[in-house]
């Protein structure tokens, strides 16, 4: 896709401008929602219209209301109000995508365009929705998926509107209702994007605030989400503190919990395929994905092969003194404990700005690092989010399956491997026991890009429900009617 991204960010700062402070475009600057004739109600929109909130109490007392208005009515009304959800992520995903890139500053313009317009096309929607009936002696049963209701959800700041997008389709799918408390680094474009499905959804079926999202997020705005009793259920898509702060509210929660993925490489393996996968994937949106492809284990066989596959494959490997060197750039310490984390001036980066500290320049268009390091190097530990890949060499493929049982720390997220021995395969997927496990493909192929299988960013592990679904934000609900509605005997002559 080639896209001018000076024209682009040049569009997209005055849309920001607006969302920032309702200022209109001067003249001579036309915006798509300009065109749209939009722009004067976005200008007007305050608190309370089409999602827009500064206060939890009032988003969920919204959210509610819309519910209520939502449960009365046909279930073709839910399917129009996600196809506006689909069609705004799809259309307008250049402008919503650069808007995320410019306010977030972290991953690539052509991924974060690439993601709306996916989660647009693919997030399930109605028709995962069906009923079940048993029928006998004893007359007719038939459970039907029931709504929860309001549903507080929390979205990371690595793909804020991204994930908006499928849980709002799912959710609003099964029924639902939403207060969305976005990452406050990734605040403006989320209340942009919920602002433009409102206003086609309520000018469509005259419901408002099926979305509603709180405009300046904080931890207390969370806390107050966490706890309302007109809350039905929580969905955190965020780090392992959130989680943790979601699963001890009281309530039901969906909770997409921490990853490390390894990925394991043995001596039957295609290379030269792995290596371009391993590429694919970490190189995806600067390795911001939560099952992307964090560090590579490889028996020993075949160590320098891959690494040479590697480079045909167009990484950009380091030697041991520049990674020490990106090292030193990449992680700090933080909290009581002094564990290392990654750095905000490297997280989510170009591939070409950790070069640069690791004391390398490259090309441009270079879009992955990696090199070989020691099992214990925080290159491996670490869920870092860079666009790095460490290799480390294994005795054999049993070596491999335990180091990567052991730096995935037991999260049973995601985990990889490339190999043609079935045998092989099967071993590490009962070791790994992870929500996700792919095999001779990138990671991505486990959410169904480039794999089967429906999308979404929402995966809880930690709560067992997996990739969302609508039918994962349902309750079913069984009626029974008895010793009617059984027309195949008759059980009166019993």
């Amino acid at each position: 896709m080639q896209i001018n991204e000076e024209l682009i960010r040049s569009v997209v700062s005055q849309v920001v401008q607006e969302v920032r402070g309702g200022v209109v475009p001067p003249s001579g600057v036309v915006s798509p929602a300009t065109d749209r004739n939009t722009a004067s109600s976005r200008s007007s929109t305050g608190s309370g219209r089409f999602g827009q909130f500064d206060c939890a109490d009032q988003a969920v007392a919204a959210a509610r209301k819309a519910f209520e208005q939502l449960r009365t009515r046909p279930l073709e009304d839910r399917k129009k109000a996600i196809d506006h959800i689909r069609r705004i992520s799809i259309s307008q995903a250049v402008e919503l995508g650069t808007m995320e890139m410019n306010e977030t500053k972290i991953g690539r313009l052509e991924h974060k365009i690439e993601k709306l317009k996916t989660l647009g096309q693919r997030s399930p929607g109605t028709e995962f929705l069906s009923t079940q009936a048993y029928s006998g002696d004893r007359g007719l049963a038939v459970i039907e998926h029931a709504p929860f209701g309001v549903i507080g959800a929390i979205t990371p700041v690595t793909h804020s509107l991204p994930t908006i997008t499928g849980n709002a389709v799912s959710m609003i799918a099964g029924g639902n209702t939403l207060v969305v408390n976005p990452h406050p680094s990734g605040r403006l474009v989320a209340a942009e994007g919920v602002r433009r499905f409102n206003e086609a959804i309520y000018d469509d079926i005259g419901i408002d605030n099926l979305i509603c999202v709180i405009r300046e997020p904080t931890l207390e705005t969370a806390s107050a989400i966490f706890g309302h009793r007109d809350v039905a259920l929580i969905c955190v898509t965020g780090g392992p503190a959130v989680g943790r702060a979601a699963l001890n509210s009281g309530k039901r929660a969906i909770v997409a919990g921490p990853g490390n993925p390894p990925v394991v490489v043995d001596e039957t393996a295609d290379l030269d395929r792995a290596a371009r996968c391993i590429l694919q994937g970490a190189a995806y949106d600067n390795n911001l994905l939560c099952i992307a492809e964090k560090e590579v284990f490889v028996v020993e066989s075949v160590f320098d092969a891959m690494l040479a596959a590697m480079d045909r494959a167009g990484a950009v490997r380091l030697n041991r003194s520049q990674i020490d060197r990106l090292t030193d750039a990449a992680f700090h310490e933080v909290g009581q404990d002094r564990h290392l984390a990654p750095t905000k001036e490297l997280l989510g980066q170009d591939a070409n700005k950790l070069a640069r500290a690791a004391g390398v320049t490259i090309e441009s268009n270079r879009e992955l690092l990696f090199g070989e390091t020691a099992e214990t190097h925080p290159f491996v530990s670490v869920e870092q989010m860079m666009p790095f890949v460490p290799f480390v060499r294994c005795r054999d493929i049993d070596h491999g399956i335990e180091l990567a049982q052991h730096y995935e720390h037991g999260f049973r997220h995601t985990s990889i491997i490339h190999s043609r021995n079935v045998r092989n395969m099967t071993k590490m997927a009962r070791a790994m026991d992870t929500t996700l496990f792919v095999k001779n493909g990138p990671c991505m192929a486990g959410l169904g890009l480039g794999g089967e299988g429906y999308l979404s960013f929402s995966i809880a592990g930690p709560t067992g429900e997996g990739v969302t679904t609508p039918l994962t934000f349902t309750r079913e609900r069984r009626c029974s009617l008895i010793e009617d509605l059984w027309i195949l005997g008759d059980p009166t002559s019993n």
